[in-house]
C-alpha cells in the first residue's frame, strides 16, 4: 500500500493549487481518504476527508475554499485549494483510514505548500 502526494508549490495569497494523491496497492474508493497538514511548529491537523461513499468533510478553516475529490478510474485523490492564505502554508499529506475521523493507518509522503503574503 502506497500513497504519494504531489502538486505543492509556492503561490501568492489568493491563488490556487491542486494537490494530487496517487494510490498503489489498493483501491482508493474502498477507503476513506484524508488530507492532513502540518505547519512548522504546529501539530498535524485534519483538513478534509472523503468517505468510501463519497461524503466529504472539511475543517472549518478551509470550508468553502478547498474541495476534495476522487477519480476512481485513475485511482487518484485531489484537493483543490482556492483563495489560499499564508496560514495554509504547511506540508500536506494524504492518508487512508477505516473511516473519516479515525486515525489513518497508511500515510503518504507529504508535499510542501507555501503561500506568500
Amino acid at each position: 500500500v502506497q500513497l504519494q502526494a504531489s502538486g505543492g508549490g509556492l503561490v501568492q495569497a489568493g491563488g490556487s493549487l491542486r494537490l494530487s494523491c496517487a494510490a498503489s496497492g489498493f483501491t482508493l474508493d474502498y477507503y476513506p481518504i484524508l488530507w492532513f497538514r502540518q505547519a512548522p511548529g504546529k501539530e498535524r491537523e485534519g483538513v478534509s476527508c472523503i468517505s468510501s461513499g463519497g461524503n466529504t468533510y472539511y475543517a472549518d478553516s478551509v470550508k468553502g475554499r478547498f474541495t476534495i475529490s476522487r477519480d476512481n478510474a485513475k485511482n487518484m485523490l485531489y484537493l483543490q485549494m482556492n483563495s489560499l492564505k499564508p496560514e495554509d502554508t504547511a506540508v500536506y499529506y494524504c492518508a487512508a483510514a477505516t473511516k473519516c475521523g479515525s486515525y489513518p493507518g497508511y500515510w503518504g509522503q507529504g508535499t510542501q505548500v507555501t503561500v506568500s503574503s
